[in-house]
C-alpha cells in the first residue's frame, strides 16, 4: 500500500482545504484561487457552505498578501463560488 496522498482536483486542477479555507490551483503556477467559507447553514446535519468569498491571487511569495489579490467577489454556495473561481483561474493563466 502506498503513503502517498491522493489530491482532490475540480476540472483539472488541484483542491486544497484547511478549515474554512480553500486553496484552488498549482502553487507553481502565477495564480491560485483563494475560496474562504463565510457562512454556514445545516442541512440534515451537515454543514453547507452558504456564502464564500472567492479571490484571485498571485502565487508570489515576496509580495504582501492584500497585494497578491488581483480580482475578489462573494458568491452564494460553493459550486456558484467555484465554478467563478475555475473561469478566472483558468482565464488568468491563458493570459500568462
Amino acid at each position: 500500500m502506498s503513503d502517498s496522498k491522493q489530491l482532490l482536483e475540480y476540472k483539472g486542477y488541484p483542491l486544497l482545504r484547511k478549515d474554512n479555507l480553500l486553496y484552488y490551483g498549482n502553487m507553481s503556477d502565477k495564480y491560485i484561487i483563494m475560496l474562504q467559507i463565510m457562512d454556514t447553514e445545516k442541512v440534515k446535519e451537515l454543514d453547507v457552505a452558504k456564502r464564500v468569498s472567492v479571490q484571485l491571487q498571485y502565487t508570489d511569495p515576496d509580495l504582501k498578501s492584500r497585494d497578491r489579490v488581483v480580482k475578489k467577489t462573494e458568491k452564494d454556495g460553493l459550486y456558484t463560488a467555484m465554478d467563478v473561481g475555475e473561469v478566472w483561474l483558468t482565464r488568468a493563466l491563458a493570459s500568462g
